[in-house]
């Protein structure tokens, strides 16, 4: 059977497929994306999501997500051999919410007439210059596609990864060993308000986390420690029974596993994130240790960061070597971030504490990439060989393009029958560039708006954000909006003077693209995005 097919097929239907394909519906682009299991898993795998993924889904509109998460209980740790409490600790480090930074701590597709095809397998693929033949399975019965292009989200034993033939160096851990999963019981004297820690790492332990979402008695769990056979432990809910209620003093009464898997860390990535039309995300292109949570958010990130610019590129509003810096962008952030939590596995396991070690790069703010083609920043003086920081630490105190872009509220907006209020995030979406003109008056910004309206109105929308000091008289401007900045937060979070003329370009993805003093730095930009720029 041969039918005609979307120019987007997404394979694997994870939060990394799905954002990859929200990303392009948002952009009017039709997907197509297919999963080789059979119905959608149950129970929670990469629970926690940080506040740069919490951004991430915002800028989607699809904020709901974060309303469904609930704050990291705090870890509780107890003598041995008893439920006597020893420690109380916070898993992560506290934040609390800024003007700059409105998501913190640990924590849809059927409107789009898109839906999830379960049940389909990608069996192989060819590519040429023109688009990919790829051939689908569906209960024995075989499909051959026409696409434009694939995106391989389909987890570790990627097939998109193995087709390609790209390599995924690294080491697999055999001394990490562990059985995670959610579970059903009930225990005496176990707080659902805390996340339960019993035992050591270096002998034999288990966590228990409450989770709501396999019921009022819902727990995921894991099993850990040399002293257990952990794939023996796998294979049995009897086993997993025994050896959680060898470990806990207490009585317990267990209903049922909901599903469990055993796990070893792998800590590999591939060479590249593509070849030709065919590209690959998440744990399709990395696997990772488990500790520092920072795998399925980077793996979204992936998605957001590839899917707008395949969009552009469908459009035909850029060339194909844009998504050259897919690879690029990621790979550096992929190495760094397979760094980061190799080093905390090995501090966790050498003390015995599989705990999560709080430090402030965990947030996944401070990810940038600076050092990419694609960024302008004319305030920045570059300097060759300088090294590549793309995992560091949020500074509030510096901002250059190439970094996250800022939050802040309490925007008043102009022109409106009444004045609103707005905020920046309200305003970055994955289907347009924002330009951001930051000038003491709309005398000021003129010039520079006058240039901007030589771009689509669809893929580039601007705002002029003024002072809290500025004189109002008139709206009228060629600006699709006109802010006031009455409390100073824009004015603090991008480091700006009220007499100062910026304007910063904030990509597709929630990036600062660029920026520059006015109208040739916006058009040098873009020249670097779209083909006819």
């Amino acid at each position: 059977m041969n039918s005609v097919h979307p120019p987007m097929l997404v394979v694997g239907a994870g939060p990394v497929g799905l954002v990859a394909a929200l990303t392009l519906l948002q952009n009017s682009i039709s997907v197509r994306i297919i999963d080789k299991d059979p119905h959608h898993r149950i129970g929670q795998r990469g629970a926690g999501i940080w506040p740069c993924s919490l951004e991430l889904y915002n800028f989607l509109d699809v904020s709901e997500v974060n309303g469904l998460g609930k704050p990291a209980p705090p870890t509780r740790s107890y003598k041995p051999g008893t439920l006597e409490p020893l420690k109380d600790s916070s898993i992560a480090l506290q934040m609390e919410p800024s003007p700059a930074i409105p998501f913190h701590g640990l924590k849809l597709m059927e409107k789009f007439s898109c839906y999830v095809e379960m049940g389909t397998e990608l069996r192989s693929f060819e590519q040429s210059d023109e688009g990919v033949t790829a051939i689908l399975a569906k209960n024995g019965i075989s499909e051959t596609v026409d696409t434009k292009w694939i995106i391989g989200a389909d987890g570790a034993k990627s097939v998109m990864r193995k087709e390609l033939g790209l390599t995924f160096l690294g080491k697999t851990r055999d001394d990490i060993q562990i059985v995670t999963g959610d579970i059903s019981l009930k225990g005496v004297g176990l707080d659902r308000a805390y996340w339960h820690r019993i035992g050591n790492f270096n002998e034999q332990g288990v966590t228990l986390r409450p989770t709501d979402k396999v019921g009022k008695d819902g727990w995921q769990f894991l099993l850990y420690g040399h002293e257990l056979d952990i794939p023996k432990i796998a294979q049995s809910e009897e086993l997993v029974f025994e050896t959680i209620a060898s470990l806990i003093p207490t009585e317990i009464t267990f209903n049922k596993v909901v599903w469990m898997s055993d796990f070893r860390a792998n800590i590999r990535m591939v060479n590249k994130f593509s070849e030709g039309r065919v590209f690959v995300a998440g744990d399709a292109a990395h696997v990772y240790s488990p500790t520092g949570g920072q795998g399925l958010n980077s793996g979204v990130q992936d998605a957001f960061n590839l899917g707008w610019k395949l969009a552009l590129i469908q459009k035909g509003l850029a060339d194909r070597s844009l998504l050259e810096t897919y690879s690029a962008e990621r790979l550096p952030v992929i190495s760094e971030m397979l760094r980061v939590t190799t080093s905390i596995l090995d501090k966790a396991t050498s003390s015995g504490d599989l705990s999560l070690r709080q430090s402030p790069i965990l947030y996944m703010l401070g990810i940038n990439c600076r050092f990419s083609t694609i960024v302008l920043d004319e305030f920045v003086i570059s300097v060759e060989g300088r090294p590549i920081n793309a995992y560091g630490v949020l500074d509030e105190g510096h901002l250059e393009a190439g970094d996250r872009a800022p939050y802040a509220p309490n925007m008043l907006q102009l022109g409106c029958a009444e004045p609103d209020e707005t905020t920046l995030f309200s305003l970055y979406r994955p289907w347009y560039h924002t330009m951001l003109v930051f000038a003491p008056s709309l005398v000021n910004a003129t010039p520079i708006l006058g240039a901007l309206e030589a771009y689509n109105k669809s893929v580039v929308r601007s705002a002029v954000v003024l002072p809290s000091s500025a004189s109002v008289t008139s709206v009228a401007s060629p600006a699709g909006l006109v802010l006031v900045d009455r409390e100073g937060y824009a004015y603090l979070a991008y480091l700006m003077e009220a007499d100062q003329t910026k304007v910063f370009v904030i990509r597709l993805d929630g990036v600062v693209g660029g920026i520059v003093h006015g109208a040739e730095g916006v058009k040098k930009y873009f020249s670097n995005i779209f083909s006819d720029a």
